[in-house]
């Protein structure tokens, strides 16, 4: 079972705590930076199975957000949708390894608040950035649409956005973690396994989930008004 977040400490640097959820997330990016560097370093016009398997999933990554965003925006926004997309599915599926919040310094970051929290701020202020850069100051008119008192209610739907996206993402993956714990404590060998086969599935739902929405997002606030 999860210790609180306090009591996980493992270390400082310049005085920022280093907790386990922290090493875990250097390690899942230490991961996707080598995969990155072993398939780019060497493209062959026969892709090997590794090379085959990133530019399935950056064809395929590519083709769902152009469905959404339009050609031109996903091409734009790729980096930013893609890293999200790569970053949790990794990070949900680290859930499901042998070791995972039982051992110090490997937990799974989206199953606490603050991993996911921080990925829904991203997703906010690059909606208001990609909204600004693609209408200018127009880009507030729609904070006032169609009539100026709807102006709190507009600011409210936009702050629950980026809360909604993260207590959803937090609460999926910690109540999967939760549930395979209890059934791991209950029988130790083979009950964990179903949960932890469909912990795969759930891991790339809420992944798929968390990146459509910022896509939906991001191409509601660059859409030009008909």
């Amino acid at each position: 079972m999860h210790e609180s977040h306090g009591s996980d400490i493992l270390f400082h640097i310049f005085g920022l705590p280093v907790s386990s959820y922290v090493t875990t997330m250097w390690a899942i990016m230490a991961v996707l930076f080598v995969i990155c560097v072993l398939v780019t370093r060497r493209l062959n016009k026969v892709p090997g199975q590794l090379q085959n398997l990133v530019e399935f999933t950056v064809e395929g990554l590519l083709n769902f957000f152009s469905g959404i965003l339009g050609t031109e925006k996903a091409r734009r926004y790729f980096p930013l949708l893609a890293s999200l997309f790569l970053f949790i599915l990794f990070s949900n599926w680290s859930g499901i390894l042998p070791g995972a919040g039982h051992v110090k310094g490997f937990r799974p970051p989206t199953s606490t608040v603050s991993v996911t929290a921080g990925l829904a701020i991203v997703v906010f202020f690059s909606v208001q950035i990609a909204g600004i850069r693609e209408k200018g100051l127009k880009y507030f008119k729609h904070f006032i649409e169609p009539i100026p008192i709807f102006l709190p209610i507009t600011l409210i739907e936009e702050f629950v956005k980026p809360l909604s996206l993260s207590l959803r993402l937090y609460g999926n993956i910690f109540g999967e973690e939760t549930v395979v714990a209890v059934l791991f404590s209950l029988v130790p060998y083979f009950s964990p396994i179903p949960m932890q086969m469909l912990g795969l599935l759930f891991g790339f739902i809420q992944a798929l989930v968390f990146t459509t929405l910022a896509a939906i997002y991001i191409a509601n606030a660059t859409a030009e008004a008909h």
